[in-house]
């Protein structure tokens, strides 16, 4: 777990990921959203991750099943909304699935 918490930091260096510490199951919930933006730079990552879910659905991927919704706070306006969130496993899956130069040298341990 330390070993994948580093390499997700080491990969998010500098942005800003959404996080929650989920202490029953002793790991973090991450925004999908935030993920995205950090691998990708799109300037819309709220539809790029849309399109994302469909394509995965199709495939059948079970990624999206296993995102869960929880209330995180808005950078745009400071309150609480629910946002798609990914388990530390969860979100090597979508780094997985979202072609990006930032994601290509990752060791995940």
């Amino acid at each position: 777990m330390e070993n994948k918490l580093e390499t997700l930091t080491n990969l998010f260096e500098g942005k800003e990921i959404r996080s929650i510490w989920d202490s029953e199951k002793e790991d973090y919930y991450f925004s999908v959203v935030d993920v995205i933006a950090a691998l990708t730079g799109s300037l819309n990552p709220r539809n790029y991750w849309n399109m994302l879910k469909t394509r995965l659905t199709n495939e059948g991927s079970e990624l999206y099943t296993n995102c869960v919704q929880l209330k995180m706070k808005s950078n745009k306006d400071g309150k609480n909304y629910l946002t798609d969130t990914l388990d530390t496993e969860g979100v090597f899956r979508l780094i997985e699935s979202v072609p990006s130069s930032n994601a290509e040298h990752l060791n995940y341990g």
